[in-house]
């Protein structure tokens, strides 16, 4: 996305929040003694990215964008469950919390501005946390 249209919001920002939450993750499998594979993705990430066509237009990527994060939060819905370690799952929350009060707004505010970038500093930097 960002190579086609641009260092734009939400996509900047949300990029930047998404490396955050995976190294919260991470260090939450680390805490819990949990091994974790290296990310054998990275290398082949530019070369699948070389094949796929990002969207036409901003306002498509932000209907991705926002599909994407519904189904986030449906994955948390999934997981919360199952997880009975009290700082684990404090944390599975916190990153829901993110998606459902950060990231999906902004794909719906994209979209409600018919695909036009959104100017400013961001919404999500850190409130609520």
């Amino acid at each position: 996305m960002l190579n086609k249209f641009g260092q734009v919001r939400p996509f900047s920002n949300i990029i930047r929040a998404e490396q955050t939450h995976a190294q919260m993750v991470k260090a939450e499998l680390k805490r819990n003694g949990w091994s974790y594979p290296d990310n054998t993705y990275l290398g082949k990430v530019k070369t699948y990215l070389g094949k796929v066509k990002a969207p036409a237009s901003l306002l498509e990527a932000c209907r991705i964008g926002e599909k994407a994060e519904i189904d986030n939060i449906a994955l948390y819905d999934r997981l919360l469950p199952k997880v009975s370690d009290a700082a684990s799952r404090a944390v599975l929350e916190r990153l829901q919390w993110a998606s459902r009060e950060n990231h999906l707004p902004a794909f719906r505010r994209c979209i409600a501005r018919g695909g036009t970038p959104g100017k400013g500093p961001g919404g999500g930097q850190g409130r609520g946390w």
